[in-house]
């Protein structure tokens, strides 16, 4: 790297970098640093009374540094928390020697940077506990600054929280920010609270392709990549739902897989591309069951995680102690609008979507003009624990009809805080029925709908040979870890979220004025923008104004931005 472009800092760090090297000490050494105790244990179990912790060596990064004379205060930070440390320049230079101290520890050492140390355990005046450093070790030598922020007694008094900064730049987020790190362990062991829960019960971890020839499972879009040996597309899964399905088809009894999947959709505060997702299927059961079982998990994680089910999310309390509210999807519709649309034709509901401002096209079929009913006037009443149940058939093609309500699928969500956290069903194993569905989904598809699923032949086989009475639920990882951790976005529990690369940052967007010549309302911009429409050109070289419409209406719905929907009449006037 030139000079010329580092900072005065960045510069300094690397002069002292040589100056470490010339006098001998490796700023970057191989050698395994044994260490014998962590910074949280001293300070939980140290005594002055027991003397203990007389002989400890720990590693970690200096954090701050007070430096007084012939004696100086740091403060460590290893992986479990944070240490005062003591240096007196002749018990770390006992000889004539006192270049450790005095050029070393002093001079050529930085906040950020790692180091081993040796020593013993005392209070100080103040009563805090501390280590006196007898020995340390340089084990790397750290060459950009970090943002320095104050804390005092764990409390951060200007903390990062520049989203650009901690989301792309993830290591710093987790050195300067203790807090997300305690994000990150709540959510390792959400997953094991749950595993416990699976493994106590006999069921099966496995795992499932994630390319796949045909991307099943869900109504999503797939990503699409292409096998240069076999010369054909795969897909990355957008669920493992049909593999998983298989398995009990082969034998299985309960089957479960924490998975990556992957939707080729718009970003937002609660979706991100790629995201986690736990989905179980057990031999023998239905959706009455899986609700009950879905609760029992719930409740364990909370407990597990917080000590109690009940739980602060923003301003508002959360009671996720079993049993939760259960009401079917219609009588949900007609507790919010008083309308009862049970025996309601496709047009019937597009002029209720219509009378209600709820924007819709004709790609939608009866199930979707439903969803979008539901989602517009109930999902915003759901805090509290509810399952949503009895979906349409339409909007659920590998789910049983319903055993006494024509038309309805035994099908359930699972709402908290207006998100949907778990879906479920009692499969359908028909296999006559499930071709019969995907070809209504490929019809739908032929209309334009391109969340439709795939005919996966394949997997009606595998029904062919008889699949047993089953119930499978899958629960979003991400949105369960933001609801326990009371994290507001996606992006706060996601190590490393998915971003625009910086070399694209700077690329030229159009301006608001740009998009008003064209016709588009000013509230319509941003959203334009996040789907990928940074420049008029690039939004008037799209050619289907029908599925821009929607595409905005979908973006616009599950962001709760509240602006009028839009109709791809008027989405085609600005591509004129």
């Amino acid at each position: 790297m030139s000079n010329m472009i580092l900072s005065e800092q960045e510069q300094i760090r690397r002069n002292s970098l040589d100056e470490l090297r010339k006098l001998g000490i490796n700023p970057y050494p191989a050698a395994e640093y044994k260490t014998n105790v962590f910074a949280q244990d001293i300070l939980e179990n140290y005594t002055p009374e027991k003397n203990n912790f007389q002989d400890v060596c720990l590693a970690g990064r200096i954090m701050s540094r007070r430096i007084m004379g012939n004696a100086s205060f740091a403060e460590l930070m290893d992986s479990s928390g944070r240490i005062q440390i003591y240096f007196r320049r002749d018990d770390i230079c006992p000889g004539e020697d006192k270049t450790m101290y005095n050029t070393v520890f002093k001079h050529l050492l930085d906040i950020g940077d790692i180091i081993g140390i040796k020593g013993f355990v005392f209070k100080t005046q103040m009563g805090e506990t501390t280590v006196h450093v007898k020995e340390f070790t340089v084990l790397s030598k750290s060459i950009r600054p970090l943002p320095v922020v104050k804390e005092k007694d764990g409390i951060l008094f200007d903390a990062v929280t520049d989203p650009e900064m901690r989301y792309r730049q993830r290591y710093v987020d987790l050195i300067v920010n203790p807090h997300v790190r305690d994000v990150f362990r709540k959510r390792t062991r959400i997953i094991q609270s749950m595993r416990e829960l699976f493994n106590s019960r006999g069921y099966l971890e496995v795992e499932t392709p994630i390319l796949q020839p045909i991307p099943g499972g869900a109504s999503a879009r797939p990503f699409i990549t292409h096998h240069n040996s076999l010369d054909i597309p795969l897909y990355l899964r957008i669920a493992n739902e049909l593999y998983l399905k298989r398995l009990i088809v082969g034998g299985f009894e309960g089957v479960y897989e924490f998975a990556k999947d992957f939707r080729n959709e718009g970003m937002d505060r609660i979706h991100n591309p790629e995201f986690t997702v736990m989905e179980i299927y057990i031999a023998f059961k239905d959706y009455n069951w899986m609700m009950t079982f879905t609760e029992e998990i719930i409740s364990k994680v909370a407990m597990d995680i917080q000590g109690k089910t009940e739980i602060v999310f923003e301003d508002k309390v959360i009671n996720l102690n079993p049993p939760f509210k259960r009401i079917s999807m219609l009588d949900s519709i007609k507790e919010n609008t008083g309308l009862v649309i049970a025996s309601m034709n496709e047009e019937e509901l597009r002029n209720v979507c219509k009378k209600l401002g709820i924007a819709n096209d004709q790609t939608m079929g009866k199930g979707k003009l439903v969803d979008a009913i539901f989602s517009e006037k109930c999902e915003h009443t759901l805090i509290q624990p509810t399952f949503i149940i009895d979906y349409p058939t339409e909007t659920s093609p590998l789910t049983k009809m319903h055993r006494s309500k024509p038309g309805l699928t035994e099908r359930f969500e699972l709402f908290i805080n207006c998100k949907e956290i778990a879906n479920a069903y009692s499969e359908l194993n028909d296999p006559v029925d499930q071709m019969e569905r995907f070809q209504d989904q490929l019809r739908l598809s032929e209309k334009g709908d391109d969340e439709a699923m795939f005919i996966d032949s394949d997997f009606v086989r595998a029904l062919e040979y008889g699949m047993p009475p089953t119930s499978g639920m899958g629960m979003g990882i991400d949105r369960l870890t933001m609801l326990i951790t009371n994290q507001p976005s996606i992006q706060d529990v996601l190590l490393f979220p998915q971003m625009k690369p910086e070399t694209q940052k700077s690329k030229v967007e159009s301006q608001k004025e740009e998009y008003l010549a064209l016709g588009v309302p000013e509230e319509w911009i941003e959203p334009l923008k996040s789907l990928g429409f940074t420049t008029v050109s690039k939004l008037r070289e799209t050619e289907k104004s029908g599925k821009l419409a929607n595409d905005l209406n979908g973006y616009n719905k599950k962001n709760k931005l509240g602006l009028t929907g839009l109709s791809p009449e008027a989405v085609q006037k600005w591509l004129i």
